[in-house]
């Protein structure tokens, strides 16, 4: 199905659109005309969006990109493989203008004022090749220390959260505080076992 906010083509198990986060399951009860099995939920809605505080907009961008599984790493790799791309492109660009351009001006049709802005036009393809850069370095450093960072808020989440547990709730079993036993249970069943007169059985 196509998202009717965006126009992305979704899978039919989806309930919320991968793109903007519209509600699929809303619009498929509609287009269906079944009866909506579950209260709709207008928060979810991209009227609702419209009026989100910017804090608010970026808990739920999180929220989204948490169940997408976009993680924090996985966007500095996404952002290193853009600045490879975007670098390359940017060498071929300058590799292309360059004798494109000495072509044009060694064919002698061109006069020589043209021909000075023609042979220094390579200088356009240095801009991919700077924003390429920057994407791999920001991916390679600062993208790796809000990674850290993210990762350490966690532990102290998850660390916060063993603290707040309970203290009358039952902690986990601990299997060392068993005694070992000193017998096995089928010692005296086996000495049984070996005899062969009827009577002692």
């Amino acid at each position: 199905m196509f998202c009717p906010r965006c126009g992305t083509s979704q899978s039919e198990e989806l309930k919320f659109c991968k793109s903007c986060g519209a509600n699929l399951s809303a619009v498929r009860q509609v287009v269906e005309g079944h009866e909506a099995t579950e209260p709709f939920d207008w928060s979810r809605t991209w009227v609702t969006e419209m009026f989100l505080s910017a804090g608010e907009r970026k808990r739920r961008n999180d929220q989204l990109e948490r169940e997408r599984g976009i993680t924090p790493e996985k966007k500095r790799i996404t952002e290193i493989k853009a600045g490879v791309i975007v670098s390359s492109v940017g060498v071929a660009l300058t590799a292309v203008l360059l004798v494109l351009m000495q072509g044009i001006v060694l064919s002698g049709n061109v006069a020589p004022g043209p021909a000075e802005i023609l042979i220094r036009l390579w200088v356009a393809g240095l801009i991919p090749i700077m924003v390429g850069l920057a994407l791999i370095i920001n991916g390679l450093i600062v993208s790796k220390k809000l990674v850290e960072i993210t990762e350490r808020d966690r532990e102290r989440h998850l660390h916060s959260l063993e603290k707040d547990q309970d203290p009358l709730a039952l902690r986990s079993a601990d299997t060392n505080e068993f005694i070992p036993a000193n017998f096995s249970v089928t010692d005296q069943t086996t000495r049984h076992l070996k005899t062969s007169d009827p009577k002692q059985s």
